[in-house]
Protein backbone atom coordinates (compact mmCIF):
# COMPACT_ATOMS: atom_id res chain seq x y z
CA UNK A 1 0.00 0.00 0.00
CA UNK A 2 1.06 3.84 -1.01
CA UNK A 3 0.75 6.88 1.14
CA UNK A 4 0.00 9.55 -0.75
CA UNK A 5 -0.99 13.68 -0.09
CA UNK A 6 -0.88 15.23 3.31
CA UNK A 7 -1.83 12.19 5.26
CA UNK A 8 1.35 10.52 4.38
CA UNK A 9 3.18 13.80 5.34
CA UNK A 10 1.58 13.52 8.69
CA UNK A 11 2.19 9.87 8.91
CA UNK A 12 5.69 10.44 8.16
CA UNK A 13 6.28 13.19 10.62
CA UNK A 14 4.72 11.69 13.56
CA UNK A 15 6.87 7.94 12.89
CA UNK A 16 9.90 10.92 12.99
CA UNK A 17 8.77 12.47 15.56
CA UNK A 18 8.49 9.15 17.77
CA UNK A 19 12.02 7.84 16.76
CA UNK A 20 13.68 11.10 18.10
CA UNK A 21 11.68 11.00 21.44
CA UNK A 22 13.63 7.43 21.69
CA UNK A 23 16.80 8.22 21.25
CA UNK A 24 19.36 8.71 23.41
CA UNK A 25 21.06 12.47 23.34
CA UNK A 26 24.56 12.54 21.92
CA UNK A 27 27.45 13.50 24.21
CA UNK A 28 27.77 17.67 24.48
CA UNK A 29 23.99 17.71 24.01
CA UNK A 30 21.87 19.58 26.20
CA UNK A 31 20.14 17.56 28.87
CA UNK A 32 17.01 17.90 30.71
CA UNK A 33 16.64 20.24 33.73
CA UNK A 34 16.18 16.59 35.45
CA UNK A 35 19.42 15.04 34.52
CA UNK A 36 21.53 18.47 35.52
CA UNK A 37 19.56 19.04 38.92
CA UNK A 38 22.41 18.47 42.16
CA UNK A 39 21.97 15.17 43.89
CA UNK A 40 19.74 15.35 47.11
CA UNK A 41 20.78 13.13 49.80
CA UNK A 42 18.46 10.89 51.22
CA UNK A 43 18.00 11.32 54.65
CA UNK A 44 18.71 15.45 55.22
CA UNK A 45 16.82 16.12 51.26
CA UNK A 46 19.79 18.56 50.91
CA UNK A 47 21.84 19.30 47.71
CA UNK A 48 25.13 17.57 47.41
CA UNK A 49 27.19 18.79 45.59
CA UNK A 50 31.42 18.11 45.26
CA UNK A 51 33.42 19.96 47.70
CA UNK A 52 37.70 19.87 46.58
CA UNK A 53 41.07 20.37 49.32
CA UNK A 54 43.85 21.60 47.84
CA UNK A 55 47.18 21.41 49.54
CA UNK A 56 49.88 22.13 47.24
CA UNK A 57 49.40 19.91 44.55
CA UNK A 58 47.69 17.33 46.22
CA UNK A 59 43.45 17.49 45.82
CA UNK A 60 40.94 15.39 47.43
CA UNK A 61 37.45 15.45 46.24
CA UNK A 62 34.24 14.87 48.75
CA UNK A 63 30.59 15.22 47.93
CA UNK A 64 29.12 17.08 50.62
CA UNK A 65 25.38 18.23 51.83
CA UNK A 66 24.97 22.01 51.33
CA UNK A 67 22.74 23.52 54.37
CA UNK A 68 22.60 26.90 53.40
CA UNK A 69 19.07 28.23 55.75
CA UNK A 70 19.22 28.97 59.00
CA UNK A 71 17.01 25.71 59.93
CA UNK A 72 18.87 23.29 57.86
CA UNK A 73 21.92 24.85 59.77
CA UNK A 74 20.57 24.93 63.13
CA UNK A 75 20.24 20.78 62.30
CA UNK A 76 23.50 20.30 60.47
CA UNK A 77 24.53 16.45 61.27
CA UNK A 78 21.98 16.09 64.50
CA UNK A 79 20.63 12.66 65.05
CA UNK A 80 22.88 11.19 61.90
CA UNK A 81 24.27 8.06 62.78
CA UNK A 82 26.46 7.39 60.10
CA UNK A 83 28.42 9.19 57.33
CA UNK A 84 30.65 7.86 54.68
CA UNK A 85 34.43 8.59 54.26
CA UNK A 86 34.39 11.37 51.45
CA UNK A 87 31.08 13.02 52.44
CA UNK A 88 29.96 15.68 54.79
CA UNK A 89 28.37 18.96 54.99
CA UNK A 90 29.19 22.86 53.90
CA UNK A 91 27.74 25.40 55.88
CA UNK A 92 28.43 28.80 53.59
CA UNK A 93 28.41 31.94 55.51
CA UNK A 94 26.79 34.58 53.83
CA UNK A 95 28.07 37.33 54.62
CA UNK A 96 31.40 36.05 56.33
CA UNK A 97 31.30 36.02 60.46
CA UNK A 98 32.62 34.51 63.19
CA UNK A 99 31.89 31.35 63.76
CA UNK A 100 31.23 28.67 66.71
CA UNK A 101 29.97 25.44 66.43
CA UNK A 102 28.99 22.69 69.25
CA UNK A 103 27.72 19.17 69.22
CA UNK A 104 24.52 18.74 70.82
CA UNK A 105 22.99 16.26 69.54
CA UNK A 106 25.45 15.18 67.03
CA UNK A 107 26.13 11.51 67.58
CA UNK A 108 29.00 11.01 65.56
CA UNK A 109 32.71 12.50 66.40
CA UNK A 110 33.34 15.01 63.74
CA UNK A 111 36.10 17.49 62.51
CA UNK A 112 35.16 20.91 62.05
CA UNK A 113 36.87 23.40 59.36
CA UNK A 114 36.38 26.85 59.42
CA UNK A 115 37.12 28.49 56.02
CA UNK A 116 38.24 31.66 55.63
CA UNK A 117 36.49 33.88 53.03
CA UNK A 118 39.52 33.90 51.08
CA UNK A 119 38.29 29.51 51.14
CA UNK A 120 41.30 28.92 53.01
CA UNK A 121 41.21 27.01 55.94
CA UNK A 122 42.10 29.40 59.07
CA UNK A 123 41.92 26.51 61.91
CA UNK A 124 40.32 22.82 62.52
CA UNK A 125 38.48 21.59 65.73
CA UNK A 126 40.08 17.82 65.31
CA UNK A 127 37.46 14.63 67.27
CA UNK A 128 34.84 17.09 68.57
CA UNK A 129 33.11 15.03 70.88
CA UNK A 130 29.50 13.84 70.64
CA UNK A 131 26.99 15.62 72.22
CA UNK A 132 28.75 18.31 73.84
CA UNK A 133 27.80 21.59 74.38
CA UNK A 134 31.15 23.54 73.96
CA UNK A 135 31.34 26.07 71.74
CA UNK A 136 33.99 25.21 69.35
CA UNK A 137 35.20 28.94 67.59
CA UNK A 138 36.55 29.76 64.00
CA UNK A 139 40.22 31.74 64.43
CA UNK A 140 38.45 34.67 62.49
CA UNK A 141 35.89 35.61 59.90
CA UNK A 142 34.63 32.47 58.08
CA UNK A 143 32.86 32.13 54.65
CA UNK A 144 32.24 28.55 55.51
CA UNK A 145 32.14 25.70 57.53
CA UNK A 146 33.03 22.40 56.76
CA UNK A 147 31.97 18.95 58.64
CA UNK A 148 33.87 15.93 58.04
CA UNK A 149 34.16 12.58 60.37
CA UNK A 150 36.41 12.76 63.20
CA UNK A 151 39.79 11.98 61.84
CA UNK A 152 39.26 12.56 58.60
CA UNK A 153 41.40 15.88 58.18
CA UNK A 154 44.65 14.30 60.28
CA UNK A 155 44.05 11.02 57.89
CA UNK A 156 44.48 13.35 54.94
CA UNK A 157 46.84 16.09 56.35
CA UNK A 158 44.41 18.55 56.04
CA UNK A 159 45.57 21.38 57.95
CA UNK A 160 45.40 25.18 58.35
CA UNK A 161 46.07 27.20 54.56
CA UNK A 162 44.62 24.64 52.90
CA UNK A 163 42.37 25.98 50.11
CA UNK A 164 38.80 24.42 50.08
CA UNK A 165 35.99 24.69 46.98
CA UNK A 166 32.90 24.33 46.31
Amino acid sequence: MRLTGSWAVQSLIAITLALAACTKPADGEARTAAAVAPDRHPESGLPVIPLTITRGGARHVFRVEVARSGPEQEKGLMFRTGMGADEGMIFPMEPPREAAFWMKNTVIPLDIIFIGSDRRILNIAADAVPYSEKPLPSAGRVGGVLELNAGRAAALGIRPGDRVDW
